[in-house]
């Protein structure tokens, strides 16, 4: 899977960009703030209909204009399939084959797509909403019905934190509306916890012998997923489903004095350990960066596993945040079998022969020149 051409109108400071990229390895050069990231992060919503780096719509478009569109050709299985996505004042539309998807998640999984920006990093010692986003984001890819539990499991669990604050300041309020939001929450929640844990099944096949490479064979590392209920990854739906339920009759009143839903996949966390040790309290930065490196390597291999394609990979100014093992450890793995973006001020002491025989793009204010 490659992409072949990317346009892109009124988008954040390109007014209009027209470019074609090389099927193996593309760098983009420019100083901060001249638009290579923002070139990274058009290609990640053309792929997931979100941004990585903002929540606010809007800044996605360029000034005093109404919208903003992204419009990609994504070679895949010897076919060329067009993608386009419009960001406006009205909403978000999306387009596979030039005709609109009814719902995001109809189009999202077209275009897969991997992301490793400095920010990743903190995938490890970062708060907890860091790991559960990740995990949604790369699961939704390989199957996009779960964006649309997903977002169920969301607009259910807004309600029912609405319907908890009323009863918080009165406790007169009938509990039969309460009862049928936690029962719709609870058939969302089983299905997302369900399938959380195999994906971190897979993740961890994938993630454990490129961790154990990386350390020179000195780390084993152990990924656990930690939910707010006593399940192992083992149990099924129907039981996740009743103790759910349990959970949520025992905390009632105390959901009902916070004001807020107590349990659910919303309040899940994933745990990293390496040689037995939980690398988010006890690892050495190095541990945390190569714990994040891994998952990150692993997700191609995982991607191409289940999609039967390797994704596209995005390498957004984080070259030069890991070390010349990590860096090299990295280019080796992608070397020719997977269409990589690089985005970094200066290629200078970054010596491979990836980046050697590399698309050299550079960005000015804007305006795009190779």
């Amino acid at each position: 899977m490659h992409i072949e051409e990317l346009k892109l109108k009124n988008y954040r400071n390109y007014q209009n960009l027209e470019i074609r990229f090389d099927d193996k390895v593309n760098v983009i050069i420019g100083e901060n703030a001249q638009g290579k990231t923002n070139l990274m992060e058009a290609i990640y919503l053309l792929a997931f209909t979100k941004s990585h780096r903002t929540s606010k719509e809007k800044e996605l478009i360029r000034w005093d204009e109404e919208y903003a569109k992204i419009e990609g050709r994504v070679k895949k299985r010897n076919q060329t399939i067009p993608l386009e996505f419009v960001i406006s004042t009205k909403g978000k539309k999306a387009k596979l084959n030039h005709l609109e998807q009814r719902r995001l998640s109809d189009y999202i999984g077209n275009l897969n797509v991997v992301m490793f920006a400095p920010e990743d990093l903190t995938l490890v010692k970062g708060p907890p909403q860091i790991r559960r986003r990740f995990i949604d984001m790369e699961l939704g890819q390989i199957q996009p019905r779960y964006i649309y539990h997903l977002g169920q499991y969301q607009k259910v669990l807004k309600q029912r934190n609405h319907l908890l604050k009323q009863m918080q300041r009165d406790r007169t309020i009938n509990r039969v509306m309460l009862g049928v939001l936690t029962e719709q929450l609870v058939e969302h929640a089983s299905i997302i916890l369900e399938r959380r844990f195999a994906f971190l099944e897979l993740l961890r096949k994938w993630a454990k012998p490129i961790h154990h490479g990386i350390s020179h064979e000195l780390e084993e590392l152990e990924i656990v997923y930690s939910p707010t209920i006593e399940v192992l990854e083992s149990t099924t739906k129907e039981k996740i489903e009743s103790n759910y339920q349990e959970k949520f009759k025992q905390i009632e009143e105390k959901e009902i004095e916070r004001g807020t839903s107590l349990i659910g996949p919303h309040r899940d966390d994933i745990l990293f350990y390496v040689n037995g040790k939980d690398v988010q309290t006890y690892g050495s930065q190095g541990q945390q960066r190569t714990t994040a490196l891994s998952i990150k390597l692993a997700e191609i291999d995982l991607i191409y596993n289940e999609v039967g394609e390797y994704p596209i990979l995005l390498l957004d100014d984080v070259l030069s945040e890991l070390d010349d093992f990590r860096q090299s450890h990295l280019l080796n793995t992608i070397q020719g079998k997977v269409q990589t973006f690089v985005s970094t001020t200066s290629v200078d002491g970054i010596h491979h022969e990836t980046l050697e025989k590399a698309e050299i793009f550079r960005v000015k204010n804007g305006t795009v020149t190779y």
